[in-house]
């Protein structure tokens, strides 16, 4: 397991993005797979650093663990911000006109798109999202 843990700043964002990319390297994932990573990590990450700690400052950690039996790629992020559950947001409608769409929401819907298997929950003060991508 790999972990990283730096304050939940935009200039931090490639480093805690690139532990989970450099993983799916390491682990021969195909470069739509690793693109696919890259975009996950990216938007969960993004609304962390943008909305979970609106009054203060505070970190975020980055694990990734292999599962070797499905060759996958489980990577769990946790901050300590406001609890927040972004699976509880309603899938948007993405057929209506873009000119009719509500802002924001895509990024979690992309994640469940693209990701085998996408978890949250709250242990003790800390939103955790869990996301696994199987394959190469």
């Amino acid at each position: 397991m790999k972990t990283l843990t730096l304050p939940a700043k935009m200039e931090n964002l490639k480093a805690l993005i690139d532990v989970v990319v450099a993983e799916a390297e390491q682990l021969h994932f195909a470069r739509d797979s690793q693109s696919k990573l890259r975009l996950a990590t990216e938007e969960v990450l993004v609304n962390i650093i943008s909305y979970a700690y609106p009054e203060q400052s505070g970190d975020v950690t980055v694990s990734t663990d292999r599962i070797p039996e499905n060759a996958g790629l489980r990577v769990e992020i946790s901050d300590a911000g406001v609890p927040f559950d972004p699976l509880s947001i309603p899938t948007p409608d993405v057929h209506v006109p873009i000119e009719k769409r509500h802002i924001g929401g895509l990024g979690i819907f992309l994640l469940r798109e693209n990701m085998s298997d996408v978890t949250y929950r709250r242990i003790n003060g800390r939103n955790t999202l869990s996301f696994v991508k199987y394959g190469a």
